[in-house]
């Protein structure tokens, strides 16, 4: 591309950035926290000591369920890369999630593999090539693909891949695989508890950095550009659709990961996995959360299932409707989910290059 139309084109994507930054300036709330303060670098901090010291204060069934908590916010990690960066509307995650856990259960079933440094890269290797297999179909097709065409393609994948998992007799039907061997590290197993719980946690937070490396990186520009208006993205000569197909291949991968983590974890997998159902929650953490942070999608996991362990608790014949109710409540008033209470529009979509106030300080 000659020197000229490059310049062109960062001028161009400035100004609309300003634009897009400053229309949401705008509308932030009132009471919500001051421009030019960096709030989401705290809330990440905060979350990430409370995780730490999480499993000194639980006890040991709910450091259990705690660690359940994780591996799904990982999972969530993985559909907000796709739809809050990317806006690919994907019903279809837990075809990945649930493919990674009956490849690496079938490997410890079948070929008695179960050291971590194989199984888990197995998991991420499967949910990469299982997403680079339905987004090669739905995204990179002669024409561009619509929301609606995407959306039903993964919710219908995801529903073919659990009637195949309940007919096929070698994945246990029905009844899946149950008794998977324990994850293992040369002669130490990990089982339930506090090295499992840290293991997950460490996992989480490996990715969750280079996720956020990913965004905010030139690609996410062109990711962030691309969820506002795909049009312009591809006047400026991207290729959306490959880019699509990029980030949904790698939210396919962290959702392989995580489906690894959570077979051994369980100790079985079944249909359910591969399922719509599950393919549903994850789209509920991250409205419930925030769409487009990260930390939101984790933050809405953890709540929604601490919410609902608790109201399942207390409350066991009607916790279904109260929880939903909750879910309608939020995503009515706070469509930008819970997150959107502490953190600016700004901040949440992220900031490239500088803003209008140091353009004009710089200028003579």
């Amino acid at each position: 591309m000659p020197k000229s139309m490059s310049v062109v084109k960062q001028a161009i994507v400035a100004d609309a950035g300003d634009e897009v930054d400053g229309a949401m300036a705008e509308s932030a709330a009132a009471g919500q926290v001051a421009a030019g303060r960096k709030v989401l670098p705290i809330v990440e901090v905060v979350v990430l000591v409370a995780a730490l010291v999480a499993p000194l204060v639980l006890q040991d069934y709910l450091t259990v369920f705690a660690t359940r908590v994780i591996i799904l916010a990982l999972f969530a990690l993985s559909f907000d890369l796709v739809w809050g960066y990317a806006g690919i509307m994907s019903f279809g995650q837990a075809l990945f999630f649930g493919s990674a856990g009956y490849g690496v259960a079938l490997l410890a079933r079948d070929l008695d593999i179960t050291n971590i440094f194989l199984v888990l890269p197995a998991g991420t290797i499967i949910g990469l090539a299982f997403a680079l297999l339905l987004g090669g179909f739905l995204l990179l097709g002669r024409h561009p693909s619509s929301v609606i065409f995407v959306s039903l393609g993964t919710l219908t994948g995801s529903y073919a891949a659990d009637r195949l998992a309940r007919g096929w007799y070698y994945l246990g039907g029905q009844n899946g695989i149950p008794s998977i061997a324990p994850m293992t590290l040369g002669g130490y197993e990990f089982s339930e508890g506090p090295p499992f719980y840290y293991l997950v946690l460490g996992i989480l937070v490996v990715v969750y950095l280079l996720c956020r490396f990913l965004v905010r990186s030139q690609f996410g520009l062109a990711l962030a550009g691309l969820r506002e208006n795909e049009q312009r993205i591809a006047f400026f000569g991207y290729k959306a659709q490959h880019l699509k197909a990029i980030i949904f291949a790698i939210g396919g991968a962290v959702a392989g990961l995580a489906g690894s983590l959570y077979a051994f974890h369980e100790g079985f997998v079944w249909p359910n996995m591969v399922g719509v159902v599950v393919s549903t929650q994850v789209v509920l953490y991250v409205l419930f959360g925030g769409s487009g942070t990260l930390i939101g999608a984790v933050i809405g996991a953890i709540i929604v299932e601490g919410v609902s362990f608790w109201l399942s608790d207390n409350y066991r014949d009607i916790w279904p409707i109260i929880l939903g109710v909750l879910l309608l409540l939020v995503i009515l008033f706070r469509p930008l989910g819970l997150i959107s209470f502490v953190l600016g529009e700004r901040e949440r979509v992220g900031s490239f290059g500088a803003s209008r106030k140091e353009k004009r300080n710089a200028a003579p």
